[in-house]
């Protein structure tokens, strides 16, 4: 684009160079050099003044001291302390004089003026005392506004001692200052006359400045100043804001237009960069951030109203089993249909205003506010109705890729202003209660309690006393009893852990060997566990029938069978306690094996390898496919209590168990049976063919020294 006229910059360089060229010439020529120049000259004139009024009186003290110093030759011979004082006190009434000393030759003064002599016999211990009393001539000393003239005593070639006179400056900075003040009140004439120019070229520099001020006004600030205004408008995310049009045909007006064009390049990215933060990519719901947002806007809107809203936190159950088993693509299906009955459950709230997140994972949030004519209704209702619907919506089958896949939802419900006063509260609270939700036995919902609190203070409490507990005794292992079937013999026994607190007492396994897991505690705690076992079970006899010592079977979690180090772990309890390895049984949960299947299947053939036997614990709670026992190599399964506890009287228990303990039998599996409590189920699984049994009815979990003797 072709200009007309000087451009913008080279007007502004210009109008620079010569405000710069002003304010050089002024400063340069007239300040620094007058001022400049004044300053050496006064500097000059008091080094001058000072050495020369400081040399007259060095030269008149020494006079002085020479001339006492011959005076109180005589005095100081004949050891004459009157006409010494006479002679000192004279000489200290002189002008400028503070102190008047005579010495002796080792430096210890004999008089110093007084009446008294108080210092009488002391050493003098100044600094420059050493050089004094070595001095054979005068010596003269200035240190700050103190100027020391000695000078020794002697008569003919003995050395009677010393006289010095302290002088003060005093005198001679005011000589100074007196001299100096008149070449000052020269100089300020001059600086007067200088000032009435300096002020003129300031009256024409600031004439100067308001006219360029002007144009630069008009030229510059003004058109930046309204760009910035609409750039502060930009950045609190107005974007509606207009933009001063311009015409000019310079580098500002090229800017103005630019700027218009990036305002609508930034709020066209702006509408972009929202929807992409402030929505889940998988579901098109809310996200965590956008959800926080709204969430401390509606509480700020409802501060000191005396209005309620619900905040409900929807955790899938189970949801891991699918991506493990299916893969993330089908647990991303899953995720969609769950978002879409949210939402349709949602919708059927008429009288509410709600908002519907996704927080990540398979955790979704609701906020739920009355609306209609009622903005204050009943919110805890409300949210019963909801956190219902969506247990019941969530717990039906769905359909995916031809199967159908069962899960549930655990809701935790925190109200506002009841549960908490902001926002990161509520959002705790509400996930607590959620939790409580799952603790209560999963696919269903809780409401938030102060009690909700203590149990988390109660559970971290005991994660700490779990700290340390083995050592100082509170956990042992009691070992309950498992038989052969056919014979009812007892051929070994499970090793189980047991805590007793010192003031809770005894804590239930389900409780703490929880908190062990989620604390990271059990790797610790279960191969303290395992050498245990072993050491006792290497001293068991063998039972009466058995034909072979009793087996222990010990059980390992998720954790330890990640951690990467059992088989070492194993190998050194054996070698330690002397068990033979086919004594050992390991039991390890279902869902722990088929989590990490392949790294799961080499560690248990090494241990196979090892010579230890591998059970599968709690098998029909999990996943219950056999298929997995073909690809994981395992010598026998515990079939859950859960099965055994209805054998009597649910036919399809029966015909499960039955089709388990056919099929493992058939892969050469050993089946053991846990939970017998009745005689009758003892003779069905007999009937049945399985392998081993434990239960209440044959024998209570018992101390080891207890069960030493059950197998004698």
């Amino acid at each position: 684009m072709k200009r007309s006229g000087l451009n913008l910059q080279l007007r502004f360089q210009v109008g620079i160079l010569l405000v710069l060229g002003i304010v050089v010439l002024m400063m340069v020529m007239l300040w620094n050099r007058q001022q400049g120049s004044q300053r050496e000259i006064i500097d000059i004139a008091r080094q001058s003044t000072h050495g020369l009024l400081s040399e007259q009186m060095r030269a008149g003290g020494e006079a002085q001291v020479r001339q006492l110093a011959d005076a109180l030759a005589n005095p100081l011979y004949y050891f004459d302390l009157d006409a010494v004082g006479i002679l000192t006190r004279s000489a200290l009434r002189a002008p400028d004089v503070d102190y008047v000393l005579v010495y002796d030759p080792k430096g210890r003064i004999l008089h110093d003026g007084s009446g008294d002599i108080a210092a009488y016999g002391q050493p003098m211990n100044d600094p420059f005392a050493a050089e004094i009393i070595a001095a054979n001539g005068p010596h003269t000393r200035q240190t700050g506004e103190l100027l020391d003239v000695s000078y020794p005593i002697s008569i003919g070639d003995e050395r009677l001692g010393g006289v010095r006179i302290g002088y003060s400056m005093a005198t001679v900075a005011r000589a100074e200052e007196r001299a100096l003040d008149g070449l000052r009140a020269g100089f300020d004439e001059v600086n007067r006359r200088s000032l009435d120019w300096l002020l003129l070229l300031c009256c024409g520099f600031g004439a100067v400045a308001l006219v360029g001020t002007a144009v630069l006004q008009r030229m510059l600030v003004k058109p930046i100043r309204m760009l910035g205004d609409a750039a502060r408008q930009f950045e609190a995310g107005d974007f509606d804001s207009p933009v001063p049009d311009s015409r000019r045909r310079d580098e500002l007006g090229d800017l103005i237009r630019t700027f218009g064009r990036m305002r609508e390049s930034v709020a066209r990215h702006d509408r972009d960069i929202r929807r992409v933060a402030y929505s889940d990519a998988l579901t098109g719901l809310a996200n965590r951030l956008a959800f926080r947002e709204s969430l401390e806007q509606r509480l700020r809107e409802q501060q000191g109203t005396g209005s309620q809203l619900a905040l409900l936190f929807a955790d899938l159950d189970d949801f891991k089993r699918v991506n493990d088993t299916l893969g993330h693509e089908a647990g991303d299906e899953v995720l969609l249909q769950v978002a879409a009955r949210i939402e349709r459950a949602v919708q059927d709230m008429q009288d509410a205003d709600t908002l519907v997140a996704r927080f990540g994972g398979d955790e979704f949030v609701i906020l739920l506010q009355p609306s209609g004519p009622e903005p204050n209704g009943d919110v805890r209702g409300m949210a019963i109705r909801l956190a219902e619907a969506l247990v019941l919506a969530l717990s039906e089958p769905m359909l995916l890729h031809g199967r159908q896949v069962l899960l549930g939802t655990s809701v935790g419900v925190a109200i506002f202003p009841d549960d908490a006063g902001s926002a990161s509260l509520l959002m705790k609270n509400g996930d607590i209660a959620m939790y409580q939700a799952k603790m209560a036995g999963k696919n269903c919902y809780r409401f938030y309690s102060r009690t909700m609190d203590q149990a988390i203070e109660r559970r971290v409490r005991m994660e700490h006393d779990l700290r340390g507990a083995w050592e100082r005794g509170e956990l042992n292992l009691v070992y309950q009893p498992i038989y052969r079937t056919r014979d009812r013999v007892l051929v070994g026994a499970e090793s189980l852990l047991r805590w007793n607190h010192p003031e809770d007492g005894a804590v239930a396994p389900s409780v703490f060997i929880d908190v062990a897991e989620q604390s990271g505690l059990i790797e610790a705690i279960g191969l303290l566990a395992l050498r245990n076992a072993c050491h006792e079970a290497a001293n068991w006899p063998v039972p009466p029938g058995a034909g072979e010592p009793p087996f222990v079977s010990v059980n390992v979690s998720a954790r330890q069978l990640r951690s990467g180090d059992l088989l070492k772990q194993v190998a050194d309890a054996l070698q330690q306690s002397g068990l033979a390895p086919e004594r050992l049984h390991l039991e390890l949960t279902e869902t722990a094996v088929i989590s990490d299947e392949s790294n799961a299947g080499v560690l248990l053939g090494r241990l196979r390898q090892l010579g230890v036997k591998v059970w599968l614990d709690d098998f029909g709670t999990g996943y219950s496919s056999l298929s997995h026992l073909r690809r994981v190599q395992v010598d026998g399964l515990k079939i859950d209590r859960s099965f055994i506890t209805d054998l009597l009287r649910d036919p399809d228990d029966l015909a499960l168990t039955s089709a388990i303990v056919a099929m493992a039998h058939s892969m050469g599996v050993t089946v053991v049976a846990e939970g017998v409590e009745r005689a009758g189920q003892f003779d069905l699984l007999r009937e049945r063919d399985c392998d081993l049994v434990q239960g209440y009815w044959l024998g209570h979990p018992m101390g080891g020294q207890e069960f030493v003797r059950l197998l004698g």
